[in-house]
């Protein structure tokens, strides 16, 4: 959590302790969750770089790294029910300690068999992670804060997945060293989890309700998660490959993604801001139409030094559409229903991260590097459309004060 916070004369602070905020679980539990994705961010580089390193071919590379998402899909709709069964407090840190014991597995035990099976554990644990934690800022948050919190929160996500593989460029490959810094991260995790554990919600005292009955729910917010999902994992997987085939060198190819992700760091809280002062739909359809319109001027931009203003603000729209998803979600549920709302985002984000690469990829050997814009695009002028439609069906004034 930026020091900004800490700082009662800083604009922020200010803004977030005269909404009655509980400050002390909140930077807790996020700056818990930003370190549990430097643990991430630099454990799926880590794992495929040493199954390259045994001489493994891509393809069972690429189908090791499928396990995560495809344990996050199938744990996720059975978080709500194990939260109240163990207890949400309980249940949670339960998934940091068997994180925890998944990476020294992952070490101990190197044949590609075992590693299938952790891989697919370790996104069930992460996954179910997040479900709660995700669910506990929208509580902890109030409506008139929710999208400076989660903008926050969302930035500092981006900057914790963005650092793992810089301490994996520092520490490198070799023996333990790698896997205990992804070792020490999450502990850092689980223990400030542990120290704000008091100020963190319960598990909802009603009937859990289900993924599949919460689906219909919220059908727009869901969309919003899958074609995010899908821009995120094919811009991490191809903005590189992309720039080459436009001439770039590979150092100048990767600083276009290091550019988007800085975007998506930078401008989340400006969004989050505007959000909080205008209906959130309306910030999320500007989000949108910007990502498409990032898409068309993308194959014109590259290579040209309008590709750095580009790269950053098309990270940072694709981005805040999740933002303003998440805060929406938080406005819109309480209670079971937020929880099987988090755990039908982590689905909805499971499905989009594993049809986007694949898809934008066929994309782009079907009609060149300009498939990739063309899907990432395609994708998020769709949810526009979508949005446009359910928003024209339900006014402004049927969304509350909080969301005008």
């Amino acid at each position: 959590m930026p020091e900004s916070l800490h700082q009662g004369t800083s604009p922020l602070a200010r803004g977030l302790q005269t909404a009655r905020l509980p400050l002390r679980p909140l930077i807790g539990l996020i700056a818990a969750l930003a370190v549990m994705d430097v643990t991430m961010g630099l454990t799926y580089p880590l794992l495929a770089l040493i199954l390259e390193s045994r001489g493994h071919s891509t393809a069972l590379i690429g189908l090791n790294a499928a396990m995560f998402p495809i344990g996050l899909i199938t744990v996720s709709p059975l978080v709500p029910r194990l939260a109240r069964s163990f207890g949400s407090i309980a249940f949670v840190l339960g998934c940091v300690t068997m994180t925890i014991g998944l990476l020294v597995l992952l070490k101990i035990l190197p044949a590609l068999g075992f590693w299938f099976v952790l891989c697919f554990l370790l996104g069930g644990s992460t996954g179910g992670l997040f479900v709660v934690t995700e669910a506990w800022i929208m509580e902890l948050s109030t409506e008139a804060t929710r999208g400076r919190v989660v903008a926050i929160y969302t930035s500092l996500l981006s900057l914790g997945f963005a650092t793992g593989p810089l301490i994996l460029a520092w520490v490198g490959i070799e023996g333990w060293a790698p896997f205990l810094a992804g070792i020490g991260c999450a502990v850092l995790g689980l223990t400030a989890l542990f120290l704000v554990r008091g100020g963190l919600p319960a598990a909802p005292e009603e009937t859990p309700v289900s993924v599949l009955s919460f689906m219909p729910l919220a059908p727009a917010l869901l969309l919003a998660v899958v074609v995010f999902a899908m821009f995120d994992t094919s811009a991490m997987s191809l903005i590189p490959l992309y720039g080459l085939r436009h001439g770039l060198d590979q150092a100048t190819a990767n600083y276009a993604l290091s550019v988007l992700i800085a975007g998506n760091v930078l401008l989340q809280f400006p969004i989050g801001w505007l959000a909080d002062r205008i209906p959130r739909r309306h910030v999320m359809l500007g989000c949108a139409v910007s990502t498409v319109l990032g898409a068309i001027l993308a194959p014109h931009a590259i290579a040209t030094l309008w590709q750095w203003p580009l790269f950053f603000f098309w990270g940072s729209t694709a981005f805040g559409v999740f933002t303003l998803a998440l805060a929406e979600l938080g406005d819109r549920f309480t209670g079971a229903q937020l929880l099987a709302g988090s755990a039908a985002f982590a689905l909805c984000w499971g499905f989009g991260g594993i049809l986007g690469p694949p898809l934008s990829g066929t994309a782009m050997t079907a009609f060149g590097p300009e498939g990739l814009p063309l899907v990432l695009g395609g994708s998020f002028a769709f949810f526009t459309l979508v949005a446009v439609w359910r928003a024209l069906r339900r006014p402004v004034s049927a969304l509350g004060p909080g969301r005008r």
